[in-house]
């Protein structure tokens, strides 16, 4: 495991400045950090000078200066689920009252609404419920695709996990079946922190560490683009949050090398965990602070040498600290959420954001604003 790896390894220098610059010049010259570099930096390095690295080598890769986000709906079809993971406060148990699935017609009129808002990308995203099968999401998928022209950046892995089981199908059937129907991209929701004593002690009916990843894998190989988070801030220690990280630059080695230059995940999105409402939130207060959500990006840039993008999450940091983000590594903030209602449910205080203040955000960082597509293709620059 990595993270006993990384928590057993002496510092990879001295613990002190002159160390820190080492790691930050090898990072600097494009080189490759380690695990042991990483979780050094995360408990021992000073967040300007990282930022100063990450910003750098943020710039080396795009040095037109924009920031992008997107236009995109995420929708939820259901609330049903049985995997009750701890920090969730959105899910309702079958049978619950509150407990809801969305009807095509409904489903049809929010699409319908998203595009007159100028998105390009919808988000399907929902519980784990046990009376949806394939048969359910490939008519989901196909009867959107046939109507509207929109990009479908929908279903995590836990919910590909899901279908699998319950449609008694491989995974990669299920994943072959679903992109047959109108998959085009796949996020990276329900990695939380892939840890396997992390997963068991938040969500332990949910999908394993080890399972998220070669679900992932199986994309890539299938010629699906990704995307990868971190919800951090809750149970985790920094090791975890390293063996996160090095779990899925692992992943992207393996699909650069057996898939081909430009396959594998796009981004790398960490947010913080939000406790309201939850049943974790019981005994673990969460709310990551600022500095902390900050230098976790900062040295996410820095170790992901094979992804391309660094996503700033305005949601559940606030409009200031994501805009601070824009400083310190990240090329992205997202979306401007024309809908979210799972992360909501948990306590969010900033739920909206508007094209306009999106534009202000970035252009108080000194960037070019930029709406992007699924692919971060620039559509249009303000």
């Amino acid at each position: 495991m990595i993270a006993a790896e990384v928590m057993s390894a002496p510092p990879p220098v001295a613990a002190d400045g002159a160390g820190q610059r080492t790691i930050l010049d090898r990072a600097a010259a494009g080189g490759r950090i380690s695990a042991a570099d990483a979780l050094f930096l995360l408990e021992q390095g000073d967040l300007q000078a990282i930022g100063e690295v990450a910003d750098a080598i943020r710039r080396r890769r795009f040095p037109q200066g924009y920031a992008t986000f997107i236009i995109d709906r995420n929708i939820n079809y259901t609330n049903v689920c049985v995997v009750r993971c701890s920090f969730c406060a959105f899910y309702r148990l079958p049978g619950d009252p509150e407990g809801y699935r969305r009807s095509k017609d409904e489903i049809f009129r929010r699409v319908e609404e998203a595009l007159d808002k100028g998105a390009t990308q919808i988000m399907f995203q929902g519980g784990h419920d046990p009376k949806l099968t394939i048969s359910y999401y490939e008519d989901l998928l196909s009867s959107v695709k046939a109507r509207y022209p929109v990009t479908l950046h929908s279903l995590s892995p836990s919910e590909v996990h899901h279908i699998a089981r319950y449609s008694r199908l491989s995974i990669a059937e299920t994943l072959r079946r679903l992109r047959a129907a109108g998959l085009d991209s796949l996020p990276g929701g329900g990695a939380e922190i892939l840890s396997e004593r992390v997963k068991q002690a938040i969500s332990p009916l949910k999908n394993s560490a080890a399972a998220w990843i070669q679900i992932m894998d199986e994309a890539h190989r299938q010629g699906l683009r990704t995307t990868a988070t971190m919800m951090l801030g809750h149970v985790e220690t920094l090791a975890e949050r390293v063996e996160h990280l090095a779990a899925i630059r692992d992943s992207q080695d393996r699909a650069l090398r057996d898939v081909g230059p430009g396959q594998g995940y796009r981004a790398f999105i960490p947010w913080t965990y939000q406790p309201d409402n939850t049943e974790l939130g019981a005994t673990v207060p969460g709310r990551a602070d600022s500095e902390d959500y900050l230098k976790t990006l900062a040295v996410s840039r820095l170790f992901f040498d094979n992804i391309d993008h660094v996503q700033g999450s305005w949601l559940t940091v606030g409009k200031a600290v994501g805009q601070q983000s824009l400083a310190l590594g990240a090329d992205d903030l997202g979306s401007i959420m024309l809908e979210e209602n799972v992360v909501s449910a948990a306590g969010v205080t900033e739920k909206c954001m508007t094209d306009a203040q999106m534009i202000d955000l970035i252009r108080g960082a000194g960037r070019i604003p930029a709406v992007r597509d699924t692919h971060y293709r620039i559509l249009k620059t303000f």
